[in-house]
């Protein structure tokens, strides 16, 4: 998985909350597919259609604010989104990615360099974005070696019983 490449699906300006994500209102089930239905209701209701599994979803800057409501990132993540990349994230909303198995990419720039439809390419390891359909690029600092362990088992709980695993077997 060092390197991705896709369409993006959807894309959002300044300041997307978690609050937009996920409103408490719409919320009555915790489960990644009955949240992801929900998503981004208020400010694109055809978010969850047009997220297609593997999609990416570009934002302008401080993705994610707000409360430290964990069904935004499940939300996110279960409507078929493989990466955010965005010019930059509330820290909680970040964390709260890389936890569930949600690569997050801060990317400044990238708001204005891209547009739904156009086909990029990430290499996470490098810091590099390439749009091939523009045919431009950015650079973001690259993804930490073990931040991106966490996101290909799936998140911190695999990693955390990865590591259980590996002790208990060195143990025996």
């Amino acid at each position: 998985m060092n390197t991705y490449r896709g369409k993006v699906l959807s894309k959002f300006g300044d300041n997307i909350s978690t609050d937009d994500m996920t409103s408490a209102k719409y919320i009555t089930s915790h489960e990644p597919k009955e949240v992801a239905k929900i998503c981004m209701r208020d400010i694109d209701p055809e978010f969850p259609a047009k997220m297609a599994p593997g999609g990416i979803l570009v934002a302008g800057k401080n993705f994610g604010c707000g409360s430290s409501r964990e069904t935004a990132t499940i939300a996110v993540k279960a409507a078929g989104t493989q990466v955010v990349i965005a010019e930059s994230f509330a820290r909680i909303f970040y964390r709260n990615g890389f936890n569930i198995g949600l690569p997050c990419v801060e990317c400044p720039g990238i708001h204005d360099a891209t547009d739904v439809g156009d086909e990029i390419e990430i290499q996470y390891s490098e810091g590099k974005i390439i749009n091939h359909t523009k045919g431009t690029a950015l650079e973001f600092v690259p993804i930490p070696e073990s931040l991106f362990h966490q996101i290909e088992v799936g998140g911190l709980f695999p990693l955390i019983r990865e590591k259980l695993e590996k002790r208990s077997k060195n143990t025996n």
